[in-house]
């Protein structure tokens, strides 16, 4: 089982106090959540307004940092549309990073998303297909490029666990009717998460869980930081057991 750390996301800078944003509190955040059983991390690029971006200038030092911070892990770094809204621009973007990282996630419901991962692809990046909805697991059995990913998330954003609980079924059967049997990761957002957090678990999926998802730890209260809900999932899959 993967267990993601997923560190900052799309969140605006001050969103929660631990949030980490320029590459030296990813660094140090990386350190935390690898100590606390993280085996993966996920990152969004941050310049140094704290805007996410993907220009190589960025995506470079913040992957030296991380792998200088802990060697050995896998890094996983966003190309959604979040933080490059131009299609266009974030291919050339993309196609221009120097340093590249050892995974990267690709919406497939996204404008040029296919392109984006064939690049990828013949980078040798290990792809992750993000399924929020039924028409994107059916963009990734029709278009020829399954074989090319690695993995499969499936990370629904319907705002009650029923709903969100329903999208997983459903994208899973798209995904089992076409024959993909790519390891699958569930995650959820905000009141979703931790939910379906445990229906991973239960269902011997991979796992992710950090402040991108959610601030709250399983209690309700406030998260302490990424580390602490890393601590908490482990928790979670122990009790499981």
């Amino acid at each position: 089982m993967r267990i993601v750390a997923c560190l900052n996301g799309d969140r605006r800078p001050g969103a929660h106090p631990a949030l980490p944003v320029s590459a030296d509190q990813l660094a140090a955040d990386a350190r935390a959540v690898v100590a606390a059983g993280a085996t993966w991390l996920h990152v969004h690029p941050r310049d140094s307004r704290g805007g996410q971006a993907l220009e190589p200038q960025v995506v470079t030092p913040l992957l030296a940092k991380l792998r200088a911070a802990v060697p050995g892990v896998p890094i996983s770094v966003t190309t959604g549309l979040s933080a490059e809204p131009d299609p266009w621009r974030r291919y050339d973007l993309v196609q221009r990073w120097g340093a590249l990282p050892d995974a990267a996630t690709v919406d497939l419901a996204e404008p040029g998303a296919v392109e984006v991962a064939r690049l990828l692809a013949d980078r040798q990046v290990a792809l992750e297909a993000r399924l929020g909805t039924v028409q994107a697991a059916r963009i990734l059995t029709a278009s020829g490029l399954a074989d090319a990913f690695a993995y499969v998330l499936i990370g629904p954003a319907e705002p009650t666990v029923a709903q969100a609980l329903e999208t997983v079924t459903a994208v899973e059967a798209v995904l089992d009717r076409a024959g993909v049997a790519l390891p699958r990761l569930l995650h959820g957002r905000e009141q979703t998460a931790w939910p379906l957090l445990d229906t991973a678990i239960a269902a011997d999926r991979d796992i992710r869980i950090g402040l991108e998802d959610t601030l709250l730890a399983p209690d309700g209260q406030e998260a302490e930081d990424n580390a602490g809900l890393v601590s908490q999932a482990l928790a979670r899959i122990a009790a499981h057991a």
